[in-house]
C-alpha cells in the first residue's frame, strides 16, 4: 500500500491562494522564481513526507533565528542569554529597534535586533569571527542532519544593503549587551541568514526541537531538552513577528518564518512541518505558507491548544501460516492520534501488494480522534484496492466513531 500522506499534501497545496511579493529589498531574493512551492513533514521517528518543491534550496533568513538562539543558550545558559536578550513579544515589525526602556535589552531573539545580539552570544567573546560563524554553521547542520553551506550571492547582496541591521547592532553595542565589533557581528549574522536549506531540512530541524533536541534522522543530540523547550516557547509567542498572535490563534503551532519564503512549525512529540513559497505578505511571512499551515492545522488537528497529549499506541504485525490460508495480522493497542496513526499507515505500507488476506485487530484500541479515523480508514480503503481480502475486528466500533 502507498501511504496517502504525500497525496494529501499535494492536494492541499492546490487550494492555497497565492499573493504577495518576493523580498525585493534584498536584490538577490528579487530574482527567485516566485512560483516555487513545497511542503515537508518529519515525524519523531525521522520518517519524512513531502510534495512540490520540498527539495529546492533557498536562503534560510530569519528561520535561522531559533537555532542560533538554541546555540546561544547552550553556550551561555538561559540566564546568560536573557541578561542581554528578553523573551517578550514586541508587537513590532521584524526590523524595529524594539528594546526595553529600562535595560536596553532587545525584546526577543526572533526580531532582528534580538537576533543580531543573539548571534554575538553563540560563542565565547574571545573566539574569532571565523570560529564563531563556523560554530553556527555546524550547529545548524547538526539540526538538519547534513552539511549546510552559505549562498554567497545572497550574502553579498544582503550585506551590501545592511544599513538598518548595522544601525541596530551599533545601538545594542552602545548599551553594552555585547562586546564585539558591530560590523563583525552583522557580517556573521548575515552569513547565518544566507545559509541554504530546503523545506525538507527545515522539517527535520524543527522536529529536532520537537523531540527535545535529538535529531530524529541521525539520532544525534544537538541541544538539551531544556534548550529545545525554551526555544519552542519563544517561537510560540514571537516567531511570526507582529502576526504572532493571529498565527497562534488560527494555526496554533510554534513556528518561525523567513523572508526567503520558508516557514517551519513544530508540534512537540508529533510532527515537524515546513513550507517554501517566496511571495510574502506585509508581515514578511510566506502567503501560501501561512495558508498551507492553516489547512494542516485544521485538517490534522494540530492546534497546540486543541490536541491532548499523545500516548504511544502499539502496532503488532505478524503472519499466520496455517490451514486453510496464510494471512497477515496487525493488532493495535492504545489511543490513536496523528502520530500513532502515521505509524499504523507505515505498517500498512510494509504489506506487499498481493492477494494475501489481512486481519486488522482494533479490539485493544482505547480511542481514536477524527484525524486518526480519516487516516486509518483511507489506509484500509487502499489495502482493499491493493487486492487484499480484509477482516476487521472492531468490537468497540472505534472506526465508526465521529
Amino acid at each position: 500500500m502507498k501511504t496517502p500522506l504525500p497525496d494529501y499534501l499535494s492536494e492541499t497545496m492546490l487550494g492555497c491562494f497565492d499573493g504577495g511579493a518576493v523580498a525585493d529589498y534584498i536584490p538577490e531574493l528579487a530574482n527567485v522564481d516566485p512560483d516555487q512551492f513545497g511542503v515537508a513533514l518529519c515525524t519523531p521517528e525521522g520518517t519524512q513526507y513531502e510534495a512540490g518543491d520540498a527539495e529546492v534550496e533557498f536562503s534560510i533568513q530569519s528561520a535561522s533565528k531559533p537555532f542560533a538562539y538554541a546555540l546561544a543558550l547552550e553556550t551561555r545558559g538561559a540566564a546568560g542569554v536573557e541578561a542581554h536578550v528578553n523573551v517578550e513579544p514586541s508587537g513590532d515589525p521584524f526590523n524595529s529597534a524594539s528594546v526595553d526602556e529600562e535595560t536596553g535589552r532587545p525584546d526577543n531573539p526572533m526580531i532582528n535586533i534580538g537576533a543580531i545580539t543573539t548571534y554575538a552570544l553563540t560563542a565565547p567573546d574571545d573566539w574569532t569571527a571565523a570560529e564563531r560563524f563556523e560554530h553556527v554553521r555546524a550547529g545548524l547542520s547538526a539540526f538538519a542532519g547534513r552539511e549546510l553551506s552559505v549562498d554567497l550571492d545572497v550574502y553579498h547582496s544582503e550585506i551590501g544593503t545592511s544599513y538598518r541591521n548595522m544601525s541596530l547592532a551599533y545601538l545594542v553595542r552602545s548599551i553594552g549587551h555585547f562586546e564585539l565589533e558591530p560590523s563583525e557581528v552583522v557580517a556573521g549574522y548575515t552569513r547565518q541568514c544566507a545559509i541554504r536549506v530546503t523545506a525538507r531540512d527545515l522539517a527535520v530541524m524543527g522536529m529536532t526541537l520537537g523531540t527535545g533536541g535529538v535529531n530524529p534522522v541521525t539520532g544525534q543530540r544537538v541541544v538539551s531538552e531544556e534548550t529545545a523547550q525554551r526555544v519552542l516557547s519563544v517561537m510560540s509567542t514571537c516567531g511570526m513577528y507582529n502576526a504572532s498572535g493571529d498565527w497562534m490563534t488560527d494555526v496554533g503551532i510554534p513556528a518561525k518564518s523567513g523572508v526567503g519564503g520558508g516557514i517551519f512549525g513544530v508540534l512537540p512529540g508529533q510532527v515537524g512541518a515546513a513550507t517554501f513559497s517566496p511571495r510574502l505578505d506585509g508581515f514578511g511571512n510566506s502567503v501560501r505558507g501561512v495558508a498551507l499551515f492553516e489547512r494542516l492545522s485544521q485538517d490534522m488537528g494540530l492546534h497546540l491548544m486543541g490536541v491532548p497529549p499523545a500516548s504511544d499506541a502499539a502496532v503488532h504485525t505478524f503472519t499466520i501460516d496455517e490451514a486453510p490460508e496464510t494471512r497477515v495480522v496487525l493488532a493495535f493497542q492504545g489511543p490513536l492520534r496523528f502520530a500513532q496513526s502515521e505509524r499504523v499507515l507505515r505498517a500498512f505500507e510494509e504489506i506487499p501488494i498481493n492477494e494475501l488476506p489481512v486481519h486488522l485487530d482494533f479490539s485493544r484500541v482505547t480511542s481514536a480522534d477524527r484525524v486518526a479515523l480519516r487516516m486509518i480508514n483511507e489506509g484500509i480503503r487502499r489495502l482493499g484496492l491493493d487486492g487484499h481480502p480484509l477482516h476487521i475486528d472492531d468490537p468497540k466500533d472505534v472506526l465508526r466513531r465521529a
